[in-house]
């Protein structure tokens, strides 16, 4: 016989079904690269957030500081808003030290209340008075008119948000004070609808603007922002991209396409964008990994003018009470205002993510390939050793070959796919293996489990041959055991030890009951009358030789239960549940519970027989004897088991009773 080890396991009659499967699989994820499905884009955000994580640690651009209205600001000079006038000492501050561009991110959409004028107006209209001032110069009796004079003469970039989900109430005409031509003509911007600006004195003073806007993803952190839109059929520039083009001297850019997708030439520059105009931003490490300087110390004048001479400045708060906080794969809490800085940084530092237009074609033909490497390894082995080495082996390629051409050359082409579809085929192969593997074992069982029973028919036939009463009496008991485990399982009795399991083996194992007769000698096994009380002791020694007879042949293969069972049912089936039993005289519970059914199986069985030392009592006699029993030969709880199943019982009998 084979062992399992030695069963054909080459899946030959399946291979046209794994192939199929595998194949389907493959376009489904192949086609998931297409598929704007938020699973599939969780897969490629996860192994984009990593090499992300893997590439960060790099140095910032020294060429742009961020002037921050922080906590401390606000508990030094007052809480927000702060008077224009102080936002023009700031901003004049700086111009005086000659930077290369500052961007203003803050939007002023209200007049200022605490302005000279607008408080006059504020209490002529509420309690009627006309108050004047005396010493104050006109200029500064406006607070807005004095910033937007600021704000004119500094040629500072200011900010302003754009909306989608409604229009302004009156037409809004914004000045472009940058040209963008599209000669890809690919370009697909975003098209706002409304606009939040600065007041008309501030909008009117600026000579450079820039949007603000910005949006996370579904899971809410930021890892791209727009640095172009759409409105009003003119193309408008970020706060970020604005500042930079200011700081180069640049006024006209052109968006090109090459062969990784859409880009923005400006002057030197190439900056990679999305055909919607977005820019993935390379967050390298968490916040404050620019240089920072207080406003207050600025105000206060209390800073290192390098840090600000040729600089580019972003002029904003990370104070959290202001909300310019974004959440990132580095820092929960990333100011806004450096979000802008970390973009510089990857376009003076040449470190911009590039996702090419044609990675999704990529991405499926690597899940083709994958699939038709992985049918191939299916193929040609079954070993688990080779698969699982195969399986890893691509794996890892796909996951090594697109993080060195992330940190190579910066870009992104998900590995997510491919090495999920690599998982799965290698998972279904592997059921397939083990159920190969199961059916292949349950076979073998099978097998096994009727050469067994072959091997002991022939001993009860044996039996047999030497009593030649035994007769049908070993199928007969075989099925009341069977019958009786099966009513007990179903009354809840001994759960733990009636299983499916247990009760095939039981009826295996009944017919095992008598083997030990065949070490009786025949003068006593054969003999025609009554047993003298010596004859009667040696003829009791047939349970001890049985169960010695099994025990001696299953020594050598300790996980035989049948040879276990048949020991067992041997050795036991003439204990009485009163102890008066033989050979051992156990009690009760002492007795194992599958010699307890063999016994009264057995006992009715020999009592409906005929012997030659008696003649066949009927059932009704038979099972009154058995009721007298309950308690003293028998477990009460069978006795009644055995009752409740009376006319299977009977059936049994009939089906299978001795020939005349």
């Amino acid at each position: 016989m084979k062992s399992v080890s030695e069963i054909d396991l080459n899946f030959h009659p399946t291979k046209l079904r794994v192939f199929i499967s595998v194949f389907l699989v493959t376009v489904i994820l192949g086609s998931g690269s297409y598929s704007t499905n938020p699973i599939f884009k969780k897969v490629d955000i996860f192994f984009y957030d990593l090499f992300i994580k893997e590439t960060g640690s790099k140095d910032v651009s020294k060429q742009i500081t961020i002037i921050d209205i922080d906590e401390t600001s606000l508990s030094a000079v007052g809480q927000w808003p702060w008077p224009r006038y102080l936002l023009a000492k700031l901003v004049k501050e700086l111009f005086d030290n000659h930077p290369a561009a500052m961007g203003f991110d803050i939007i002023l959409s209200e007049p200022d209340r605490s302005s000279l004028k607008n408080m006059r107006l504020q209490f002529k209209k509420d309690f009627g008075l006309d108050l004047g001032f005396t010493g104050v110069p006109p200029e500064l009796q406006d607070n807005d008119l004095y910033l937007a004079y600021i704000l004119g003469i500094t040629e500072i970039v200011g900010a302003r948000y754009f909306y989608f989900d409604h229009k302004n109430k009156s037409p809004v005409h914004l000045y472009t004070p940058f040209k963008i031509e599209d000669e890809s003509g690919q370009l697909q911007l975003n098209r706002a609808q409304g606009v939040l600006p600065n007041t008309r004195q501030l909008e009117a003073a600026l000579k450079f603007s820039g949007f603000l806007n910005s949006q996370s993803d579904m899971d809410g952190l930021l890892r791209s922002t727009p640095l172009l839109i759409s409105f009003d059929n003119h193309i408008f520039t970020s706060l970020t991209f604005s500042t930079f083009l200011v700081a180069n001297k640049i006024k006209e850019a052109v968006v090109r396409k090459d062969f990784f997708g859409l880009y923005i030439q400006a002057g030197g520059y190439k900056i990679p964008i999305t055909p919607d105009g977005y820019i993935p931003i390379r967050f390298i490490r968490p916040a404050r990994a620019h240089t920072y300087i207080s406003a207050v110390d600025i105000l206060n004048q209390d800073y290192s003018p390098s840090d600000i001479q040729g600089k580019i400045l972003f002029i904003g708060s990370s104070a959290t009470g202001l909300s310019d906080i974004h959440q990132t794969v580095f820092d929960p809490n990333y100011p806004g205002i450096e979000v802008n800085a970390t973009i510089l940084s990857s376009i003076y530092n040449n470190f911009q993510i590039v996702k090419p237009i044609w990675s999704r074609h990529l991405v499926a033909g690597l899940c083709l390939l994958t699939g038709l490497a992985m049918v191939f390894f299916l193929t040609i082995s079954s070993s688990p050793l080779v698969l699982a080495s195969s399986s890893l082996t691509i794996a890892c390629v796909h996951l090594i070959s697109s993080l060195l051409c992330f940190a190579k050359y910066s870009v992104f082409v998900s590995p997510g796919l491919p090495i999920i579809l690599t998982i799965i085929t290698f998972i279904f192969a592997s059921f397939i293996r083990f159920n190969r593997l199961r059916k292949a074992s349950f076979a073998w069982f099978k097998k096994l489990a009727k050469e067994q029973q072959i091997t002991i028919g022939t001993v009860v036939n044996l039996v047999e041959t030497r009593d030649p009463e035994t007769g049908q009496h070993v199928i007969r008991t075989q099925h009341y055991a069977k019958e009786l485990a099966e009513h007990l399982k179903q009354g809840g009795l001994f759960p733990d030890i009636f299983t499916d399991e247990y009760i095939q083996m039981l009826y295996n194992c009944a017919p095992l009951h008598d083997i030990g007769k065949v070490g009786i000698p025949d003068k006593i096994l054969l003999k025609p009358g009554k047993l003298t009380d010596e004859e009667f002791e040696i003829m009791k020694t047939h349970t001890s030789i049985g169960r010695d007879i099994l025990n001696r042949a299953g020594q050598n293969n300790l996980d035989n239960f049948y040879l276990k069972m048949g020991a067992l049912i041997a050795g036991t089936h003439h204990e009485k549940w009163n102890g008066k039993g033989y050979p051992d005289g156990l009690c009760g519970d002492q007795i194992p519970i599958c010699g307890r059914v063999m016994s009264i199986c057995d006992v009715y069985d020999a009592l409906i027989s005929q012997r030659v030392y008696k003649p066949p009592f009927s059932h009704e006699k038979a099972m009154g004897i058995i009721l007298e029993e309950k308690g003293l030969m028998f477990d009460p709880r069978l006795v009644d088991a055995f009752l409740a199943i009376e006319s299977t019982i009977r059936t049994i009998a009939s089906k299978f009773k001795d020939p005349v």
